[in-house]
C-alpha cells in the first residue's frame, strides 16, 4: 500500500471512530451512566478517552498491516543496522587490505603457512608439549613477519581452543602427522595481532619416483613458441593441482628451468605430428615434502621417448 492511502484510510478511520467516541460519550453523559463508581460526568470523560485509546490503536495496527517497511523498521531496526554495520566494517577491511596489498604492506596472506612440522608422538602423554612448541614456533615466525625488528616477548598469534583440542585428540592417534598453522586472514605490516588455524593431515608418500603426474598433447601445428610455452604452462598448473589433489602441501613444483626451457625450444621444430609432454616426478615426495619434476618428450604414434 503506497504512503498517500495509508495516510487518506488514517484520516478516514480516526474520523469514523472519534465520531463514534463523542456519540458514545454524549449518549453516556445523557443516561447518566456510571462505570467504576465513578459520577457520570467523569464516567462520559472516561469513554471518550478510551475511544481516543482505541482510534490510535487501530490507527498503529493498520499501518503496521499494510507497512512492511514499518514492521522492519521498529522491530528489525536494530538487527538491521547491527548487520548494516558489520557490512560496511568488513568493506573498509577490504579496502584498507587492497590498499596495503598495493603498497606491499601485507606480509601475511589469507591461508599462508607459518609453521609446518612432521612428526610422531611415542606416548600421548607428549601431546600438550609438542602442540605448545609448535604454537611458539608459529607465534615466534608471526613475530618476525609483522613486527620485524622487535622482541618477540608476548603471544600476538591467535588460534581457536577448540581448534587446538582437535589438533590434540588427532595426533594423539597412531601415525605420522603433519601440522601446518595458517594465517586466518591478510595481515598488513604493524598489527597486534595473528589469527591462525591449524592445519592436520597424517604424513604418508604421496607421489613415487618415476610417476606419470600429468600430461598434454602438442600437435604439428601448435609448434610456435608462444603455443608451447603456454602448453607448459599449462602442463605445470595441471601437475600442481594434481599434486595438491593427493593431499600435499607443496605450494610449488622444484624442476630445472633451463632444461625445460630448452626442450620447449625444441620442440619446436620436433618432426612428430602429435607429441606427448609429460611431467614425471624425479623422487618420492612425501604430505609436507616439496615435489620435484622433469618434463619429457613422446611420441604419440610409435610411444617412443623421445627426450628425458
Amino acid at each position: 500500500m503506497t504512503g498517500w492511502l495509508i495516510i487518506f484510510v488514517l484520516l478516514l478511520l480516526g474520523g469514523i471512530l472519534s465520531t463514534l467516541g463523542d456519540r458514545l460519550g454524549s449518549r453516556v453523559g445523557k443516561a447518566r451512566l456510571s462505570l467504576f463508581n465513578l459520577r457520570p460526568k467523569s464516567t462520559a470523560v472516561f469513554i471518550t478517552a478510551i475511544t481516543g485509546s482505541l482510534i490510535s490503536a487501530l490507527s498503529f495496527g493498520l499501518m503496521l498491516l499494510v507497512s512492511r517497511q514499518l514492521r522492519v523498521g521498529l522491530f528489525e531496526l536494530d538487527t538491521l543496522q547491527a548487520k548494516i554495520n558489520f557490512a560496511q566494517q568488513e568493506l573498509k577491511q577490504r579496502e584498507n587490505n587492497l590498499i596495503a596489498l598495493r603498497r606491499g604492506e601485507v606480509v601475511l596472506m589469507s591461508g599462508q603457512p607459518l609453521v609446518t612440522v612432521t612428526f610422531k608422538l611415542d606416548t600421548p602423554s607428549q601431546v600438550t608439549n609438542v602442540v605448545d612448541r609448535l604454537l611458539q614456533q608459529a607465534n615466534l615466525e608471526a613475530f618476525r613477519r609483522v613486527l620485524p625488528g622487535e622482541k618477540p616477548d608476548r603471544q600476538i598469534l591467535l588460534v581457536p581452543k577448540d581448534d587446538i583440542q582437535r589438533l590434540k585428540e588427532i595426533i594423539q592417534q597412531e601415525g605420522t602427522w603433519v601440522v601446518n598453522i595458517r594465517s586466518a586472514a591478510n595481515v598488513l605490516l604493524g598489527e597486534r595481532q595473528v589469527y591462525a588455524f591449524p592445519e592436520i593431515r597424517a604424513n604418508k608418500t604421496l607421489i613415487k619416483q618415476g610417476e606419470l603426474l600429468a600430461k598434454t598433447t602438442i600437435l604439428k601445428s601448435e609448434r610456435s613458441s608462444d603455443e608451447v610455452r603456454k602448453k607448459i604452462r599449462l602442463l605445470l598448473a595441471s601437475t600442481l593441482a594434481e599434486v595438491k589433489r593427493r593431499g600435499s602441501l607443496s605450494t610449488a613444483l622444484e624442476f630445472d628451468a633451463n632444461s625445460i626451457n630448452e626442450l620447449g625450444r625444441s620442440l619446436i621444430n620436433r618432426s612428430p605430428r602429435r607429441i606427448e609432454l609429460q611431467a614425471i616426478a624425479i623422487r618420492n615426495s612425501d604430505t609436507a615434502d616439496s615435489v620435484a619434476i622433469t618434463l619429457r618428450i613422446k611420441d604419440k604414434k610409435s610411444g617412443d621417448l623421445l627426450e628425458d
